[in-house]
């Protein structure tokens, strides 16, 4: 009679997903975001900034002069946590705030040389993260994906990947958004 050798348990640390979970879209989606906005907070970083001053040095780079307070709603971002983010930047020489000439009693807010170099360095590494979130896809299985996401995230309004008319102020290179704010930039760039 042969002796048989008990197995090990499973690891009981390990998580086990189970079945009915692993397809779901929303498990497969938030597991893609999260994993998104690792790559992309970690390759921010390397420029000096936190996603929040990303999305905010952008906002001011696509708007021109804005108001801290459209700035805030535009963003989603809590008006008095905008303040602690426009300081920030301010600091670090990245944007400037200053009275409005049209209504003196708001805070304009513009992008620095400084700012715009900074933004283009972050969005080039912000390019590379997401380049190796998809890095599994073809360029068409890319696109195909952010129209599809894009469908996902706005139900009911008509797909605008692959439309230059719906972001007018971004273009598309190689398969990835290129802010058109980066030639000047780049003519900018010993200002």
């Amino acid at each position: 009679m042969a002796k048989t050798t008990p197995t090990a348990p499973a690891d009981p640390v390990a998580p086990v997903v189970p079945a009915r979970i692993r397809a779901l879209p929303s498990r497969l989606l938030g597991g893609a975001a999260a994993r998104g906005h690792r790559l992309v907070a970690a390759a921010l970083a390397e420029a000096g900034l936190r996603m929040v001053q990303y999305a905010v040095l952008s906002a001011v780079a696509e708007s021109g002069p804005v108001s801290q307070a459209a700035l805030a709603r535009g963003l989603g971002i809590d008006p008095k946590h905008m303040v602690t983010v426009l300081g920030e930047l301010q600091a670090d020489g990245l944007l400037a705030r200053a009275p409005d000439a049209r209504d003196r009693r708001k805070n304009a807010v513009t992008i620095s040389p400084a700012g715009r170099r900074r933004l283009a360095v972050a969005d080039e590494l912000g390019y590379r993260a997401d380049d190796e979130l998809t890095s599994d896809l073809t360029p068409a299985e890319r696109a195909r994906l952010v129209a599809l996401l894009e469908r996902v995230v706005r139900p009911g309004e008509p797909c605008a990947a692959g439309t230059p008319d719906a972001q007018p102020d971004v273009k598309r290179e190689g398969g990835r958004p290129k802010a058109r704010v980066n030639a000047a930039v780049n003519a900018a760039g010993d200002a």
